[in-house]
């Protein structure tokens, strides 16, 4: 058991972790819950809602009002706020049933509840991490996180002061007197990763192009030192930024870079390699890439990364030698092109739940502390949120969740998730009916719109497209959480409501949570397996698109085995499994079940079409065959579905997943 309750101030002296003011009783009682308790709580039914638009305000307003909403809401919802430009929070207000009172000065509403906090604690502008360990607090003790400016200007009284607390560059430190200090008064049914700090764009920054790859390019075959002249840039005051891009954004192989070196006037100024500490002065903004296994930084679809360059005074000419390859789009501005500030989603929900909230890599002695605090849960607890460092630590964070029997919910963009889950909408435990079919010697198809184990794409993402009037035209599966039953009954009521014929809801990756159950210890498989069985069945799906480990040697997926497929089979109503395996070429009967893994042909309708002609080459039409297409989110609409379905012909037949599942069963128990 940790016993520490001491942490260093900047100035190096020793504080008792009492000093901050707080007490620090008992953990809370270790009694298990309900086996029909909820996976995600819920803070009651919301019947009045103050709703205010903080899409522009700057992220210190958004942090100090969506704590407040924590606060408030876990009495009862009486808080709800849109986030984003688009207006998707907006669009989901009707669902609540609420009577809506709309407010033009959204910090107004500092004034009229601040009666319901105790007041604030203070964030350190210096220490982003000290974003998480006050939204910490801030559920603990009734209060908001804030700027010491704000507590002065909403006449807050500080009950913790975090400045000069943490050292910025010392997260291990913070987390772990965090945990030593803060864990036995928090909720240990919830976890929650959360980034303590966003990057926001600059409006009305001027690029200019330097180089475009116009081909598509995912061989590498491109690779090349390409020499950039930045002489143009040298006016700016800020520096010079250069930003890579993907220069065709919807198949997933934009611009990687190898390598940078940049010469001022002919002088060396910066040479380094992506994802070393030489890289650290020049990355100005990284969030949105990751680094390759050939240490190579890249960013595919919407995604970007931007070096900083600071050349002497009086220099006149700026050259950069850049190894680049696949498809890239470079350019430059003299401006900062973003800002860093609080990231404020989803802590509405956290604050409400008196939740954890932290942010640590999965690699590393980072890694190791994340084991830690996942070993303090019981099986199944859910840790909701996300993690660092783009698919690496997807990969990897999800791997160390699912080993300490923790499912993970990405969650971190999932807004109002305090109203949301009061919401008494009806969700249907009726399974929809399968359309008759008959088995014959075709190429049948599936396709299945992956993410759907992301709340918060199903609140935005999934929304824009389900609004898409060309939906339904072809058949579809459409993952989505079957935890929404909990966290948002509305949105799933809508789905289910406004399904057509052709729309098939499944549960994502894989189940009530996102996993990989060759990854979860043996004696605690079971009980993730009875958990979905249990939402499936009250959210009507009976089919699975699911994920598992990758393997060390060749970092590819690893194939569900018996023991995972008769879990499934025992204790979930699932008539299939769908596998995410992108070559398509894995199909078995196994633990009673068919599987099959999915194929994931890239590009748009004309091109996934030739990827599929090219996946039936070997096929004589002796017998059926059997294809589950994977269809990318954030790329595709139903509008290239259906375009796609006009382009397939003879041989291919796209049918409903149920449809699809108890035809190969079929098939796969005549052989």
């Amino acid at each position: 058991m940790v016993s520490r309750r001491e942490f260093l101030l900047a100035n190096g002296t020793v504080l008792a972790a009492g000093a901050l003011g707080l007490g620090f009783p008992a953990a809370p009682a270790s009694a298990s819950a309900p086996a029909t308790a909820p996976v995600l709580p819920g803070f009651g039914r919301p019947t009045r809602l103050d709703y205010a638009d903080i899409a522009t305000l700057h992220g210190n307003d958004q942090l100090l009002l969506t704590t407040l909403q924590g606060v408030v809401n876990r009495r009862r919802p009486r808080l709800y706020f849109n986030y984003n430009k688009e207006g998707f929070d907006e669009r989901w207000l009707s669902s609540t049933g609420a009577a809506v009172t709309r407010h033009e000065q959204p910090l107004d509403l500092v004034a009229r509840y601040r009666g319901e906090v105790r007041g604030a604690i203070l964030i350190d502008p210096d220490v982003p991490d000290s974003v998480n360990v006050a939204t910490t607090l801030a559920g603990l003790e009734n209060a908001v996180a804030a700027t010491a400016e704000q507590a002065e200007t909403y006449r807050l009284k500080v009950i913790a002061d975090l400045r000069g607390r943490f050292k910025a560059d010392d997260v291990l430190a913070t987390y772990r007197w965090q945990l030593d200090n803060l864990w036995p008064r928090c909720s240990h049914a919830l976890l929650s990763g959360l980034p303590p700090t966003r990057t926001v764009s600059v409006e009305n920054v001027q690029w200019r192009e330097i180089a475009r790859e116009t081909e598509r390019i995912r061989d590498s075959s491109n690779r090349a030192v390409r020499t950039f002249d930045l002489s143009q840039e040298l006016s700016g005051e800020e520096g010079v930024f250069l930003r890579f891009q993907d220069s065709l954004g919807d198949d997933g192989w934009g611009a990687s870079v190898g390598s940078v070196v940049v010469k001022a006037d002919g002088t060396e100024i910066a040479s380094f390699t992506p994802g070393t500490d030489a890289e650290k002065p020049f990355l100005f903004d990284g969030v949105n890439s990751a680094i390759g296994g050939d240490s190579n930084r890249f960013a595919d679809g919407g995604g970007y990364f931007i070096y900083r360059f600071t050349p002497p005074a009086g220099t006149r000419e700026l050259l950069v030698d850049v190894d680049l390859w696949n498809q890239y789009l470079v350019t430059a501005t003299t401006t900062a092109p973003t800002r860093v500030e609080p990231f404020p989603y989803f802590r509405d929900y956290t604050v409400a739940g008196r939740a954890m909230v932290f942010w640590l890599p999965p690699a590393g002695e980072t890694g190791k502390l994340l084991d830690e605090i996942f070993s303090k849960v019981k099986p199944t607890t859910p840790y909701a949120g996300w993690f660092s460092n783009d698919v690496a630590g997807e990969w990897g964070g999800v791997d160390r969740a699912s080993q300490h029997a923790v499912e993970v919910v990405p969650a971190d963009y999932y807004m109002n998730g305090t109203v949301h889950a009061g919401v008494p909408a009806k969700v249907s435990d009726r399974v929809r009916p399968r359309p008759r079919a008959t088995l014959r010697n075709r190429v049948y198809l599936t396709l299945t719109v992956g993410e759907g184990d992301n709340i918060q794409y199903c609140q935005r993402r999934m929304r824009q497209l389900w609004d898409d009037p060309a939906r339904g035209r072809v058949p579809t599966n459409w993952t989505v959480s079957p935890l929404l039953a909990d966290i948002g009954p509305a949105l799933l009521s809508y789905y289910q409501r406004t399904a057509t014929d052709n729309d098939l809801l499944i549960a994502g990756p894989s189940g009530a949570g996102y996993t990989y159950p060759g990854s979860w210890p043996e004696d605690a498989l079971d009980a993730y397996t009875e958990l979905t069985g249990r939402y499936m069945r009250r959210t009507g799906m009976d089919l699975v698109y699911a994920y598992n480990h990758r393997n060390a040697e060749d970092d590819g997926w690893v194939a569900y085995d018996e023991r995972i497929a008769s879990s499934y089979r025992k204790h979930t109503p699932v008539r299939g499994i769908i596998q995410s395996w992108e070559t398509g070429d894995l199909q078995a009967h196994v633990g009673g079940l068919p599987l099959i893994g999915n194929l994931y042909p890239q590009g748009k309708a004309q091109e996934y079409r030739d990827g599929l002609l090219r996946h039936i080459e070997g096929w004589d039409g002796s017998q059926p065959l059997f294809i589950a297409g994977a269809v990318n989110a954030w790329n595709w609409t139903p509008s290239d579905i259906a375009e796609l379905g006009e382009l397939l012909e003879e041989p291919f037949e796209i049918v409903r997943g149920d449809v699809f599942f108890h035809l190969l069963n079929e098939h796969l128990t005549k052989e």
